[in-house]
């Protein structure tokens, strides 16, 4: 038997990503599967998941060396515990002490941001200090030190989607006013920009373009809210690289443009931003790239 393969999965509310990784930390087969909701939905879609990497290497399950596991919600590595991942159906699942025991491989967890931190940093080729920021559904962050996530003492660390910092003020269903999820992400746009339908980050543009002016006003906020979201890593970590991951990169590099420009415009207005370099840290994940999965299972 040739050496064994690490298994990374990154598990969405739509779809599964898994990945085979070689010693060397190369992407050797890679299968997407749609995600089935619930617990047992989960599991099922997990095992799924393995066969068919089982099958696209010539292996059984069993040879596999591990398997990481990024998900969304509140995870417990020592237990093996995901909670409240609402968006696919879980409040309370203890996935990886389950799908141990009907694989027989060791299964651990991360949060789904923190994974994709890790498997940036591997892909893009990144040293030093990363932070990733997620423009999804939800806002958050991942960090990562010289190759070394930062979870913090509650696992909560890279949160900033809850910081209640914008002047709009809007309520959040955290319970607090003027979180930066309320300007920055997909679900800002779904309840501020209803007009955008279930995919608003998909027609956006084309409606700025057309001159909605409720468009052009959530275009502008969730650029200001991408943009604070970046000057606040960067005076909070200091990171040699902000990655901007997350399905809202796929707008384009018209957004990527506006937040470059927009530190940049508030660089001229403050010497101190001008020495940080705000908008040159800035760096994209590439769209069809699988770093949560690579990370997941590189963790």
């Amino acid at each position: 038997m040739s050496q064994a393969l690490r298994i990374g999965m990154d598990i969405g509310g739509s779809k599964t990503e898994a990945v085979a990784l070689d010693p060397e930390g190369r992407v050797v087969a890679t299968t997407r599967l749609r995600t089935a909701g619930g617990a047992e939905g989960v599991l099922s879609t997990a095992g799924a998941a393995l066969d068919a990497l089982a099958r696209d290497t010539g292996r059984a399950v069993g040879d596999f060396a591990a398997v990481g596991i990024g998900i969304p919600g509140q995870i417990d590595r020592a237990a093996g515990v995901v909670r409240h991942a609402y968006n696919i159906g879980i409040d309370h699942l203890p996935l990886a002490p389950e799908l141990a025991a009907r694989t027989g491989l060791t299964i651990t967890l991360d949060n789904d941001v923190t994974a994709a931190a890790i498997g940036a940093a591997h892909l893009m080729r990144l040293s030093g200090t990363l932070a990733y920021l997620n423009l999804g559904t939800g806002l958050s962050a991942g960090l990562v030190v010289d190759g070394v996530p930062l979870r913090g003492a509650h696992g909560v660390a890279g949160e900033i989607g809850h910081l209640p910092v914008d002047p709009l003020a809007r309520p959040c269903p955290c319970g607090q006013r003027g979180c930066l999820e309320t300007v920055a992400s997909g679900s800002a746009l779904t309840t501020f920009w209803p007009a955008g339908g279930a995919h608003p980050g998909r027609v956006l543009l084309a409606a700025v373009d057309a001159g909605d002016p409720d468009a052009i006003d959530a275009f502008a906020d969730l650029v200001r809210g991408a943009a604070s979201c970046v000057r606040l890593l960067v005076l909070a970590m200091d990171p040699h690289t902000v990655v901007i991951g997350g399905g809202l990169r796929l707008i384009g590099p018209r957004l990527i443009d506006e937040i470059r420009a927009t530190l940049d415009e508030w660089a001229r207005e403050s010497q101190f931003l001008a020495e940080l370099e705000l908008s040159g840290r800035v760096q994209v994940l590439a769209a069809d790239s699988p770093a949560a999965a690579v990370g997941a299972a590189l963790a």
